[in-house]
Order: structure tokens, then sequence, then C-alpha cells
């Protein structure tokens, strides 16, 4: 079995709409490609940010802009409208855990994914609020990212930990820390190993100026050592990046002896065994470099 648990419905353009993008026959466009390319399981995981019930949550002002969709109406097409797992990806925000608790409990989500975009108030992954605009160095921001994903591993909120090492999104328009990443990587371990959360296994990376896979193959090895399952995803934004670059994921579970993935329903986990598919490569559809140029696009507001 194949999975892609991680796509988006929604354009991340403000001026779109939830009404002309959450319809059978965009869902449709989606399950078109997962199933040429051999994807049994797929599901659809909205940004929480993007639902007006996310403000009891956190006011940060870039939720504060975002947050015009209603979140039951979407658990409600998801749910009757289409055959997709209905999925949310939430944000950890620290100091904000009951708050996000509740708003999660509240719904029949077949998964979570939990997200680390911000540090505190400032942004990894955009320039808007970036945090790299205030920070000391490379190595203060990768240890606070590090430290941060473990803490959400730690929540108990979420039953996938998406893109872990985001915070290398940039590339080399980032400076690296020097030395072995290890040592980063190791401070999430704690906390992926006593909550026993899937990690994802994401291609997303590969569209982006950092062109590797989340996490790092290093990163994934030190995961699986703690006991962490796999989710296989694409973060689609699109149609045609379903599925994208999961030759290259397919090819380092392989190497890491990865036979199993996580499939979800109502919260409940069970492990599948793996299978190719047809999954495409480089240069079928949006995969690898020839997708990165117009992946990077948006990637300056919000790209995961």
């Amino acid at each position: 079995m194949l999975t892609d648990y991680h796509l988006h419905l929604r354009s991340d353009d403000l001026s779109a709409s939830a009404a002309e993008h959450f319809t059978p026959a965009n869902a449709e466009r989606y399950r078109a490609v997962a199933e040429e390319r051999g994807i049994e399981e797929l599901g659809v995981s909205e940004h929480v940010y993007r639902f007006a019930q996310a403000l009891d949550v956190w006011r940060h002002p870039f939720w504060v802009e975002n947050a015009r969709d209603d979140l039951d109406r979407y658990c409600a097409f998801v749910r009757e409208r289409t055959d997709l797992r209905l999925g949310i990806e939430a944000d950890f925000v620290f100091g904000a855990e009951d708050r996000m608790a509740t708003l999660l409990q509240a719904r029949e989500f077949d998964y979570v994914v939990g997200s680390v975009h911000f540090l505190r108030d400032r942004a990894v992954d955009m320039d808007d609020y970036s945090v790299w605009q205030t920070a000391r160095s490379p190595e203060q921001v990768w240890r606070q990212y590090f430290q941060t994903l473990g803490e959400a591993a730690s929540s108990g909120l979420f039953d996938v930990l998406a893109h872990p090492d985001l915070v290398k999104i940039w590339g080399p328009q980032r400076p690296l820390p020097e030395g072995d990443l290890r040592r980063y990587y190791a401070l999430a371990m704690e906390g992926i190993a006593e909550s026993g959360i899937a990690v994802e296994l994401s291609t997303a990376g590969l569209r982006k100026r950092a062109r590797e896979l989340y996490p790092a193959p290093a990163f994934l090895e030190m995961a699986l050592q703690a006991g962490a399952p796999v989710a296989l995803s694409s973060d689609a934004h699109s149609p045609q990046e379903v599925g994208a670059d999961y030759d290259r994921a397919l090819e380092l579970l392989e190497r890491l002896g990865v036979a199993e993935l996580c499939v979800f329903d109502r919260r409940q986990r069970r492990l599948e065994p793996l299978s190719r598919g047809r999954a495409p490569g480089p240069f079928d559809g949006a995969g690898g470099d020839l997708a990165a140029s117009a992946g990077d696009v948006g990637e300056a507001r919000r790209g995961e």
C-alpha cells in the first residue's frame, strides 16, 4: 500500500475561496492522480489557520489574516462528498496546547498532522515574521526548532509529525550550523520515542529550495531507532504533486529497511505493508527540479 495523507485542496491565495476548492470535482482531480500512481490511501489535511475557529487557539497576525473558512463545513464536505480521509494540519503553538486539544477533539478527524512552523511568534518558513531576521545564529534557530519539535511530539495532540526538519526549507539561502546535524535531531528524539508519534517522510522538500526529502536520512534513521513508524506524504498543493517523487522516498525507505506504512481511521493507527505502486520520478508531472521553481513561488507566505 502507498499513502498520501498530507495534501491541500485549498489554494494558498488569500483571494481564493473555500467554495471554489472544496468541491467533489476538485477532490476527484487529486484522486485521479493518486489512482494513476498506485496510491490507495488519500487524505486531505488543510491548514488549521485557514479556519475561523482557530482564532480561539491563537490570534497571531498571520492566523487572523488567513482564518476565513469554517472548520465544520470543511469536515462535513470531506466526510459527505468525497472518499478522502479527513485530516488537518495543526500547528504546535506553545502555551496553547489545551485550546488546540479542545478544537481537535471536537471533530472526528481520521488523523492530525502536527507541524512546527513557528518558534513562539516567529516563522521558520516564510519571510513575514521570519525568525531568521531576529536570530543570533543558525545554531540558535536549529536548536530552538528541534526542541520545539520534541515538545510537539510530546504534546499528544498529533498523530503524525509533519516535514520534521522544515527548518532547512531555505536551502543555501540560510546557512546551516556547522558540524554534524544529528546533535540537533537528537533534541527531538525523546519526545518522539515517548509519544510513539509517526514521523512523516515527505517529498515536498524536493520541490523547495532545500532540494531534499523531509526529513534528512540521518533524522529518519534516528526516529526509526526511537521506534517511530512512518507516514508517507507529498504535501501536495495541486493534483500533479500527489505522490510526486515517491521513487526517491521509496528508495530511502527500502535502504533503511522500512516495510510498513501508517494507515489511519478515526485517530486509530495501523500498519500496512509497503508496496511500490507507480511512483513518479523527477521528470513525471510535478516532481523534482522541474517543479522546484513553481513550488518556490508561494514559499515566502507558507509552502508546507
